[in-house]
């Protein structure tokens, strides 16, 4: 039997190394969705999809996803697929990660991608927790919370990306959650149609190391923790986005611009100048 999304897939990789529970496989299913629907109405081909991740449990995708794909060092997914995304401007560049790939290591890219509002879809899977390395402190991890590193809970002030990415007036900023995966796939497929920078936050679980230093005693009680504290809004504020454990945490669209796109901005000048 196949599925209708297997043509999207390297099936022959299969089967994946997350683990029982893990939200990733929510995340990858509902972006596949969303190119699917693209696809089938005729906005672009299965060759116009191109996947960049760096290291971590959800760079992993890129291993089994049936596009041309770049699996890079890590936190170096961005600048990679912004390379990609300048040579073959007609290419759709999805990068996915973690919260350590893409806003730890590779905060810096995200930053600059930002600031030119680079052509780029970028998928951020946030389980708040550093979980293919052994649990340690993330820079998302919520205040209070044990981890590895920080065994009498977490000191640190966690970044809040949606505020940060909001500041520097990204095209599109929004959050959703495995809870809500209806969303995911609205946000992505949304996202894959507008110009310039469109970024998503996906809250996700990681049972095996963060549930269980939360104290739950399988994926099913985590996800259903994360599922109690979520809240979608229609608009929500940039001032409602700050995530503190057990309080409400809400998810939505925050910001949608409509700015130049990088890829336009720098044809034009090309072109300027080429012609004088």
């Amino acid at each position: 039997m196949s599925h209708p999304l297997d043509r999207y897939l390297r099936t022959d990789r299969l089967p994946h190394i997350w683990c029982p529970g893990c939200g990733i496989g929510i995340v990858v299913s509902a972006m596949l969705r969303a190119i699917d629907k693209h696809i089938s109405e005729g906005h672009f081909s299965h060759d116009d999809v191109a996947v960049v991740s760096g290291i971590g449990c959800a760079a992993r995708a890129t291993l089994y996803l049936n596009f041309d794909s770049a699996h890079v060092i890590h936190g170096r997914a961005i600048p990679f697929a912004i390379g990609l995304k300048l040579v073959k401007p007609r290419l759709k560049v999805i990068v996915i990660g973690g919260d350590g790939d893409i806003a730890a290591i590779g905060g810096n890219h995200l930053l600059h991608a930002a600031r030119r509002n680079v052509d780029l879809t970028v998928i951020m899977v946030n389980n708040m927790i550093y979980g293919m390395t052994g649990g340690q402190v993330a820079p998302t991890t919520p205040p209070t919370i044990y981890t590895t590193t920080t065994p009498y809970g977490n000191y640190e002030y966690p970044i809040n990306v949606i505020k940060l990415l909001s500041a520097l007036n990204t095209n599109y900023v929004a959050r959703a959650s495995i809870t809500h995966p209806h969303l995911i796939e609205r946000y992505i497929y949304k996202a894959l149609s507008i110009e310039g920078l469109a970024f998503i936050e996906v809250l996700s679980t990681c049972p095996e190391v963060f549930g269980r230093h939360l104290g739950f005693k399988n994926a099913v009680e985590f996800f259903n923790k994360l599922k109690e504290m979520v809240r979608p809004y229609e608009k929500p504020p940039i001032e409602r986005s700050d995530i503190v454990w057990g309080n409400e945490i809400v998810i939505g669209e925050y910001v949608i611009n409509n700015r130049e796109g990088f890829v336009r901005s720098v044809y034009k000048s090309l072109n300027k100048w080429c012609k004088g």
